[in-house]
Parts: C-alpha cells; sequence; structure tokens
C-alpha cells in the first residue's frame, strides 16, 4: 500500500489563515496537514494518506486510484447554456473546424 500512496498527487500551497504551510493530497480533498516548512507538510500529508490508505485496505474500502495510474477515456459530457451553445456552434462552422475539436482547443488554454 506505500508503493500506492507515494503514487498520488500532493500539492504543498500556503494558508493565511493558519499561518503555516498546507500538504494536500488531490484524491483525498477532505485531507490536508499543516506544517510550518513546505518540506514538513509534504512529509506530513504524505504519511497521513499512508495511514488513510492502509487504513481502508484493511477495512476492506475502495481505495481511491492515483490519477497518475488511472485511465482516462478523454471524453466527458459539459452542459452549457444553449446561447453559448449556438455562440460556440458558429464560432466553429466559421473556422472550418467541429465542435469537440473547438471546445477541446479552447479547453487547452
Amino acid at each position: 500500500m506505500a508503493e500506492k500512496a507515494d503514487k498520488y498527487t500532493y500539492r504543498v500551497t500556503w494558508s493565511e489563515e493558519d499561518n503555516e504551510h498546507v500538504g494536500l493530497c488531490a484524491e483525498f480533498p477532505s485531507l490536508s496537514w499543516l506544517a510550518a516548512s513546505p518540506e514538513a507538510a509534504l512529509k506530513g500529508i504524505r504519511k497521513l494518506v499512508w495511514k488513510v490508505v492502509a487504513d481502508m485496505a484493511a477495512n476492506g474500502e475502495q481505495v481511491p486510484e492515483p490519477f497518475a495510474t488511472k485511465h482516462f477515456s478523454g471524453k466527458f459530457m459539459v452542459r452549457v447554456p444553449p446561447e453559448v451553445h449556438r455562440q460556440l456552434a458558429m464560432e466553429a462552422a466559421e473556422a472550418r473546424v467541429s465542435l469537440n475539436r473547438l471546445a477541446s482547443a479552447k479547453l487547452s488554454q
């Protein structure tokens, strides 16, 4: 389980409210770790995630798959107001590209 915990997505940022660095894990958004230094915040969140993953596995719970190893299809659906859909369709037609290509280009910017 420790190997899986090493593949999660970690980030350290500053918390003005707490006046400390905060370690975060994208796959476990409810977890955080406060520390005086960025290094300590990263070490703390990694250790906390390792403990949570071990606990979940021991209890037979589904452990989140790391984003780094998860397969993504490249497809997702998004709903927009009809006016936005119309505007994007016109923009795609004027650019002589598909609506999917236009949306992908805009999302990639």
